[in-house]
């Protein structure tokens, strides 16, 4: 996914710099604002216990399978609808689930009716997020998951796993510059297309991960972990507005919904989007963490000032900081930035021992 403060082309410099700072020792590995889990499935794979947390409920989703599931999935239940399933490897029986799931019968729900052309053409506000097909087929898989859920057709596991490819496959044919914020007034070539049901990578573990779907300034009185790495909002553009279709695709809810974009009139914000609320934030979750390490990614267009951050982190032990220069996200290629780069901070403090 295309995601704002997306980590996917810093994650060796992450992984070298904190591997240069901890001790042997350190075996958990907390991401706390984990977003799409890019991070957190790095360091999977390195065989760190992970604890995953994100507030949004599509990146717990998207957390629940990569970080929750460490093994193939059986799907025993399905056995009797799809044919031939119970014969494939079970390396292979997600692969077969989801090619099933790519070919069933359109069917019209809530994307549809509210964020296609063909569903909006009568109402107030006409949204072109998807095309009419797109918008159906979502549909139609999202429902067939969530009734699968509901006979026991499928576990916990599989149905995260389902919804988590679900999510990514559809946000590839999105009809936006990038977030969901706005849609385009035309559809876009890439947007035009039919997408294609394709399964989420499975990243097998023998580690115990937990995820969580919570507040990170109120899970962290519970947490204790080896390496706390913190990747918060940086600055005013909340995720609950530029991700509220994927929220209602994972939750699958059918919110109220307002204004011309469609926003859920529910959504959450953030204090770490706030110019006034951040510092006591920031330093309220400082102070109540409990681990060996901290790591903070932020760059150097935050809301928090480097002194700022360097004061609160310094209050729990030693402190330094590690400096890249990286690729600027843009949500609009038209848009004119002053640079197309910016510099990335881990800032880190090796906690004193109380």
């Amino acid at each position: 996914m295309n995601y704002i403060g997306s980590k996917l082309s810093l994650l060796d410099f992450l992984y070298e710099s904190i591997t240069s700072i901890i001790d042997k020792n350190c075996n958990t590995f907390c991401d706390l604002f984990a977003g799409t889990g890019i991070v957190g499935k790095y360091f999977k794979s390195k065989n760190f216990s992970i604890i995953s947390n994100d507030i949004q409920y599509y990146s717990y989703v998207l957390n629940k399978h990569y970080i929750g599931n460490n093994e193939y999935l059986k799907f025993n239940n399905l056995n009797n609808e799809i044919k031939d399933l119970e014969k494939i490897d079970i390396k292979e029986k997600y692969l077969a689930v989801c090619k099933y799931l790519d070919n069933i019968d359109y069917e019209r729900g809530f994307i549809y009716n509210n964020y296609s052309l063909g569903g909006t053409k009568n109402k107030e506000y006409k949204r072109i997020y998807f095309t009419d097909e797109n918008a159906l087929k979502c549909d139609a898989i999202r429902m067939k998951i969530e009734r699968w859920l509901k006979n026991k057709s499928i576990n916990e596991n599989e149905y995260y796993f389902l919804i988590a490819s679900l999510i990514e496959n559809i946000d590839r044919y999105a009809n936006t510059a990038s977030v969901y914020g706005a849609f385009l007034k035309k559809i876009k070539k890439t947007a035009s297309k039919t997408f294609e049901y394709n399964p989420a990578d499975i990243i097998i573990g023998n580690k115990k991960n937990e995820v969580y779907n919570r507040n990170a300034n109120e899970l962290i009185e519970n947490i204790k972990t080896d390496i706390l790495y913190i990747d918060p909002p940086y600055n005013r553009r909340q995720y609950s507005d530029n991700y509220h279709i994927l929220e209602t695709i994972a939750k699958y809810d059918n919110p109220n919904i307002i204004g011309k974009t469609g926003l859920r009139s529910n959504r959450i914000k953030s204090s770490y989007c706030s110019t006034k609320k951040v510092f006591n934030a920031f330093n309220d979750l400082i102070n109540k963490s409990n681990s060996k390490y901290i790591f903070l990614s932020y760059n150097n267009e935050g809301l928090l000032s480097l002194d700022d951050i360097k004061k609160i982190m310094s209050n729990k032990g030693e402190y330094g900081v590690f400096k890249k220069e990286y690729s600027r996200f843009k949500a609009d290629n038209n848009r004119k930035n002053s640079a197309s780069t910016t510099f990335e901070y881990l800032h880190y403090t090796i906690v004193k021992d109380d």
